[in-house]
C-alpha cells in the first residue's frame, strides 16, 4: 500500500521547502512499502494504515517535523511503526510521565542478556523519546516552551543513566560482587553527578552530558567471584556505564559522555572517593572548577550520598564573603573563548559568539559565584530559577531580566532547531540555503533574512547586559576620564615607582596632596614591603589593578593625605583575602563611599580594617545611608539565620556578629551624612541590640532545652524568661561603643526539674540559660564579639545570683535595694523574652518606683551618690575642659534629676512611670506641671548637645571632652536646676 501524493500537505510548507517535501514523501512511500511487505508476510498490521488515519492537522505537523528534521525522517523511515506508538502514548502532545518511561525502559531491559542487547535497548528507547521531544519542540502544543524541551531531554538522560547503571550492577554482581557498606551501615553505590546543563535540568536537544563519578568510602566488594577494591570496582563500573551510553553502534548512541570536568581532567582517576574529592577541591581546586560545580547535581546512583558530597563541597563553590574575584575569572574565561572563536572563525556560533547563550549564562553565574555564599537563594543549578531571583535580591533590574529571559529562550530555541536537523551537537548557523530555510520555517519566520535580523537584535541586547556585568571597570575609568583627574595609567606609574621622584611628587602635589614627599614615601614603602612582594600572583595582580583606581579616588577627596592614611591600613589588612581587593576594583562607587566614610570617621576606617566583610555594605548606598527600623531588622536577621543549618551554632553566631557590625555601619554612615537626627541614631543602635538579644535568647533556649528539656509546666517553644535592659539600653540611648547592662529574670518557684535526657534542677536550668546567653554575646570569633555585658545591676550585684525569679527580684527591690538601685530601675525595661512575664515585670517596676518616699532622705541619697561619682570619674582640672558625662552640669546630672523626679513624684503622677528614657521623662514632667516647659526644653537641649558630641567623639576617635566655653549656657541651665531641686 502506498500513501497518495496529498498525504504530505505541501501547501503547509513554505515554497522554499516544497521540493524537499516531495522528497520526504517519496522516502516515506518507499519505507512504508517495504514495511507493508514485511508486515503482510508476518500477518502484522500494515504500517501505512495508521499513517493514512492521521487527521489533517496531524499531517501538517508531520510535514513540518519531517521537512525540518532529517533525524526524525531517518527514524520513521527505519521504524515506520513508531509513529503509531508515539500517537498512542500521547507523546506527540505531551511528555510521558517519569514513572511510565521508567517502566517502559525497565521492561525492555529485562530481556537483555548481554551488554550488546542492553545497549541496543537503550539506544532505541532514546531514539523513540527524542522523536517525541523534537515533534513537540517544533509543533509547540498549547503552553509548550523551550524549557519543556530542555526538561524532557534532561529527564531522558537521567532515566538512561540510572537504568544502565542498575543493569550493569546486577550483571556484574556475580563476578565482582557489590561494594561493602559504609561505616554507618548504609549501602554504597556509584554517585553520578550531572554537570553543566544536565545538572541544571536544561539539556539541549543533542547535548553531550558532563559527568563526575564518585563513591563514598574505600573498601572491598563482597559476594563476587573476584573481590575488588572499591576504587577498581567503581572505575570498571564507570567505564562500562560510559560505554553503555557513549559507544557508537548500528543503533547510534544514547548520550555522548564528557568526563573532563573531573579532578585533573583526563589525567585524573575516573572515579574519586568523597575524601579524595574534598581534599582535591580544598587544596587544588581552581576558579573554573567552582564555575563548573555551580550546576552539579546527583542524577543517578546514590542520590542521597551525592547530596551529602555536594554539601561538603559547598564552601568551595560559594564563598561566605562577596567574591568579586569570580568576575575576573569569568572575564578571563570569556576572553579565552573570544580568542578561540576568532581563531576558528566561529562568530556564527550562537552559543560562544558575541551576544550568545554563554554570555547570558555568565551574567547569571557571575552573581551566583559572587553572592551565592551570602544570598543562598542563588544556590540553585537552574539558570531560569537563578535569573528570576536576581530582581528579588536587588541584583538586576526586573526590566533587564524581562529582556534576558525571552532572549535566552530565543537563542536556545534556535539552538534546538539547528540540532534537530540531524541530531548533532552544534550551535553553528548553517550556510546551506535549504538548511537555512528549514530553520527559518521552524522558528516561525518567512525567510532567513528576517530570522537573522531578529537574532541580531537579541545578540545586541545580550551583549549590552553582559558588558554591564562583566566589563572591566578600569577600562571604564579610563574612558570616562577628564582633565581634572589624573588617569589611572599615571597613577599606576606612581604606584609601581616607575617615575622619577621629582616627577612623582609633582603629580601628587597637582592632585591636591599636602605632603607629596611623605605620600610618595608611604606608597614606595608599601609597594616594596614583604607583605606585597610575597603575594601570590593572582593576589598581586588584583592589588596592582586596584591601586591606580584607589589613588585616583583618594585624590578626589578634599583631604587626600588623610584619606590615604586611613584607607591604606584596610588594604594592608586584606592582602591575604584578595577577593576584597577585587570587590573594590570591580565597584568604583564602593571606593567613593569608602573614602567619604573613612575620612569622616577613623572609627569606621578601623571597623572596616578589622572586619573587611563590611565592605560588602558599600555596594548598596540606598541601604548604607538608610538604617532599617526594628521590624525590618528583625525580618532581615530572621531571613539570615533561616538560611543557616539549625544545628550550626557557630555559623549562626558569625552571622549575628556580621549583622551587628553591618547595621552599625549603616547607622554611622547615616550619622555622618547627616540624614538621621541624634535621637534616631540611638534608636537604631538600640533596635540592633534588641533584635540580636531576641535571637540570642532563642538560640540559648534551644541549646539548653535540647540537652536538659524544659522545667515542668513550661512551654517547649517560648522561653519563660526575661532580659531586662538597664542604663543606656533601657533608656534607648545606646552609643557606638556601649556595653549592655542586663538583668535576667524567670518565673519559677525553683522546685522540680527538667524533663529532658539529662534532667537538672530548675534553678540550675535557668542559670545555665543565663550563662549561655552571656557566652553567645561575649564569645570572640573572627568577626569579633557581639557586646560586652555588665550584670552588676542584678540583685546583690556580683555577689547575687546570675538569674533571679520575678518574686525574688520584687522582694529584693522592696526590702534590700539601695536608692541608687531604684534610680537604675527608672531606666529599666524589658528588651527580650516572654510577653506575659513582661507584664508582671512592669507591674513590679511600677509598684517599686511609685511608692511614697521621704523626699529629704531621697534627696540626700541621690546627692551623695552623685558627689561620689564626680569625685571618682569627673575631670581633675575643669578650667578649660569639660567631661560631658561626669562633670557638674553634664549628662549624669540630667539623668539624676530625672531619676529623682520619678522616685519623688511618681506616687502622685503615675504617668512618670510610662517611659524609661530621659527625653520623654522630661516631657512628662513638663506636661504634669512639675517642671516649667521652658526649663524642660533647656534640659533636653543640653542633653542632646552632650550626647551629640559624645556620638561624634566615638566616630572621630576622640574622648567625650568638650571646651568649657562651648557648653557654658547648657551647664549653667543644668546647674541652676540641680541647685534648685537637689542642693537648695
Amino acid at each position: 500500500m502506498q500513501l497518495d501524493n496529498s498525504f504530505i500537505p505541501l501547501n503547509a510548507l513554505p515554497e522554499a521547502l516544497q521540493q524537499e517535501g516531495q522528497k520526504v514523501g517519496q522516502r516515506l512511500n518507499d519505507a512504508l512499502g517495504q514495511a507493508d511487505n514485511t508486515a503482510s508476510m508476518t500477518q502484522q498490521p500494515l504500517p501505512s494504515g495508521c499513517w493514512q488515519a492521521l487527521t489533517r492537522p496531524r499531517r501538517e505537523a508531520l510535514a513540518k517535523v519531517l521537512s525540518v528534521s532529517t533525524f526524525v525522517l531517518d527514524t520513521f523511515t527505519r521504524y515506520p511503526g513508531w509513529l503509531a506508538t508515539l500517537e498512542a502514548n500521547g507523546e506527540l502532545d505531551a511528555a510521558p510521565a517519569w514513572n511510565d518511561q521508567q517502566q517502559w525502559l525497565h521492561d525492555a531491559l529485562e530481556s537483555a542478556e548481554d551488554e550488546a542487547a542492553m545497549q541496543r535497548v537503550l539506544r532505541r528507547f532514546r531514539r523513540a523519546r527524542m522523536v517525541g521531544i523534537i515533534w513537540r519542540d517544533l509543533n509547540r502544543p498549547d503552553g509548550y516552551t523551550m524549557w519543556d524541551t530542555a526538561h524532557a531531554v534532561s529527564q531522558l538522560a537521567e532515566l538512561c543513566l540510572e537504568a544502565a547503571l542498575r543493569w550493569l550492577e546486577g550483571f556484574y554482581a556475580p563476578r565482582w560482587g557489590m561494594p561493602a557498606p559504609r561505616a554507618d551501615g548504609a549501602a554504597q553505590r556509584l554517585v553520578v553527578l550531572g554537570m553543566g546543563k544536565l545538572g541544571a535540568g536544561e539539556l539541549n536537544l543533542s547535548s553531550d552530558i558532563d559527568l563526575i563519578f564518585a563513591f563514598p568510602e574505600k573498601g572491598e566488594t563482597q559476594g563476587g567471584r573476584k573481590p575488588l577494591e572499591h576504587q577498581e570496582y567503581f572505575t570498571k563500573l564507570g567505564q562500562k556505564l560510559i560505554a553503555a551510553l557513549d559507544a557508537m553502534t548500528a543503533d547510534g548512541f544514547v548520550f555522548r559522555v564528557d568526563m573532563r570536568l573531573r579532578p585533573l581532567g583526563d589525567g585524573g582517576p575516573l572515579v574519586g572517593s568523597f575524601a579524595m574529592l574534598s581534599s582535591y577541591y580544598q587544596d587544588q581546586g581552581r576558579e573554573w572548577e567552582r564555575y563548573a560545580l555551580l550546576k552539579a547535581r546527583p542524577v543517578a546512583g546514590d542520590i542521597e550520598a551525592g547530596i551529602e558530597l555536594l554539601a561538603g563541597l559547598r564552601p568551595f563553590v560559594y564563598r561566605r564573603y562577596l567574591d568579586f574575584g569570580a568576575i575576573e575569572s569569568l572575564r578571563e574565561l570569556k576572553a579565552m573563548i573570544n580568542r578561540e572563536v576568532k581563531r576558528k572563525g566561529m562568530q556564527s556560533n550562537i552559543k560562544l559568539g558575541p551576544g550568545g547563550i554563554r554570555e547570558v549564562e555568565f551574567v547569571v553565574q557571575a552573581f551566583q559565584l559572587i553572592r551565592g555564599g551570602r544570598d543562598t537563594e542563588l544556590q540553585v543549578t537552574s539558570l531560569k530559577t537563578a535569573l528570576n531571583r536576581l530582581p528579588e535580591l536587588g541584583l538586576l533590574p526586573q526590566t533587564v531580566v524581562d529582556e534576558l529571559m525571552p532572549d535566552y529562550a530565543f537563542l536556545r530555541d534556535l539552538e534546538h532547531v539547528i540540532q534537530a536537523l540531524e541530531d548533532r551537537q552544534t550551535q553553528m548557523l548553517p550556510t546551506d540555503e535549504t538548511d537555512q530555510a528549514r530553520i527559518a520555517f521552524a522558528m516561525g519566520y518567512q525567510d532567513w533574512a528576517l530570522l537573522m535580523a531578529a537574532l541580531d537584535d537579541v545578540r545586541e541586547r545580550v551583549r549590552r547586559h553582559f558588558d554591564a556585568v562583566i566589563a572591566d571597570p578600569e577600562e571604564d575609568a579610563e574612558e570616562t576620564n577628564d582633565a581634572s583627574r589624573l588617569a589611572p595609567a599615571q597613577w599606576r606609574l606612581i604606584w609601581r615607582n616607575e617615575l622619577e621622584a621629582d616627577e612623582a611628587t609633582a603629580y601628587l602635589h597637582s592632585a591636591g596632596f599636602a605632603e607629596p614627599d611623605q605620600v610618595l614615601k608611604r606608597l614606595q614603602s608599601f609597594y616594596q614591603s614583604r607583605q606585597v612582594q610575597s603575594m601570590q600572583r593572582i593576589g598581586f595582580e588584583r592589588l596592582d589593578a586596584l591601586m591606580p583606581l584607589l589613588l585616583a579616588a583618594v585624590a578626589e577627596n578634599e583631604t587626600p593625605d588623610i584619606a590615604l592614611a586611613r584607607v591604606q591600613p584596610l588594604i594592608e589588612a586584606v592582602l591575604r583575602r584578595t577577593a576584597y581587593l577585587a570587590l573594590l576594583r570591580e565597584n568604583p562607587q564602593a571606593l567613593e563611599h569608602l573614602m567619604r566614610l573613612c575620612v569622616a570617621s577613623p572609627w569606621i576606617a578601623e571597623r572596616l580594617s578589622r572586619y573587611p566583610i563590611l565592605l560588602d555594605e558599600l555596594l548598596t548606598p540606598e541601604t548604607l545611608y538608610t538604617p532599617a527600623d526594628k521590624a525590618r531588622l528583625a525580618d532581615e536577621l530572621r531571613q539570615t539565620l533561616n538560611r543557616l543549618p539549625e544545628d550550626d551554632e557557630e555559623a549562626q553566631l558569625e552571622a549575628l556578629r556580621v549583622f551587628k557590625h553591618a547595621k552599625m555601619l549603616h547607622v554611622a554612615a547615616s550619622d555622618i551624612a547627616g540624614t538621621r537626627h541624634l535621637m534616631k541614631v540611638s534608636d537604631y543602635l538600640t533596635y540592633i541590640a534588641e533584635v540580636i538579644l531576641d535571637a540570642v535568647l532563642a538560640m540559648a533556649w534551644k541549646h539548653v532545652t535540647r540537652k536538659h528539656g524544659v522545667p515542668k509546666g513550661l512551654n517547649d517553644h517560648e522561653p519563660a524568661f526575661l532580659i531586662i535592659g538597664y542604663g543606656k539600653l533601657g533608656g534607648i540611648e545606646l552609643g557606638y561603643g556601649s556595653d549592655l547592662d542586663l538583668v535576667f529574670l524567670h518565673d519559677s518557684d525553683g522546685k522540680g526539674a527538667t524533663d529532658g535526657p539529662r534532667p537538672i534542677d530548675t534553678p540550675l536550668f535557668f542559670t545555665r540559660l543565663g550563662q549561655r546567653i552571656i557566652h553567645l554575646l561575649t564569645a570572640v570569633t573572627p568577626a569579633g564579639s557581639l557586646y560586652d555585658v555588665d550584670m552588676r545591676l542584678r540583685p546583690s550585684g556580683n555577689a547575687g545570683l546570675l538569674v533571679t525569679s520575678l518574686d525574688a527580684f520584687a522582694d529584693y527591690q522592696q526590702q534590700n535595694a539601695w536608692t541608687w538601685e531604684h534610680q537604675a530601675l527608672v531606666r529599666a525595661r524589658v528588651v527580650a523574652g516572654s510577653s506575659a512575664l513582661a507584664e508582671r515585670f512592669n507591674q513590679i517596676r511600677g509598684d517599686i518606683l511609685g511608692r511614697l518616699r521621704d523626699k529629704q532622705a531621697l534627696r540626700d541619697d541621690v546627692v551623695n551618690m552623685r558627689h561620689k561619682m564626680r569625685d571618682h570619674l569627673g575631670s581633675k582640672t575643669q578650667e578649660t575642659r569639660f567631661n560631658l558625662k561626669h562633670d557638674a552640669g553634664g549628662m549624669v546630672d540630667i539623668e539624676f534629676l530625672c531619676q529623682y523626679a520619678v522616685l519623688a513624684l511618681a506616687n502622685q503622677t503615675p504617668t512618670l512611670l510610662t517611659y524609661s528614657d530621659n527625653m520623654r521623662i522630661l516631657d512628662m514632667l513638663a506636661e504634669s506641671g512639675h517642671l516649667p516647659s521652658e526649663e524642660a526644653e533647656q534640659l533636653k537641649e543640653a542633653y542632646l548637645a552632650y550626647r551629640s558630641r559624645t556620638h561624634r567623639a566615638a566616630l572621630t576617635g576622640e574622648k567625650p571632652i568638650g571646651e568649657v566655653d562651648d557648653f557654658k549656657e547648657h551647664r549653667a541651665a543644668v546647674n541652676a536646676l540641680w541647685q534648685r531641686f537637689l542642693e537648695p
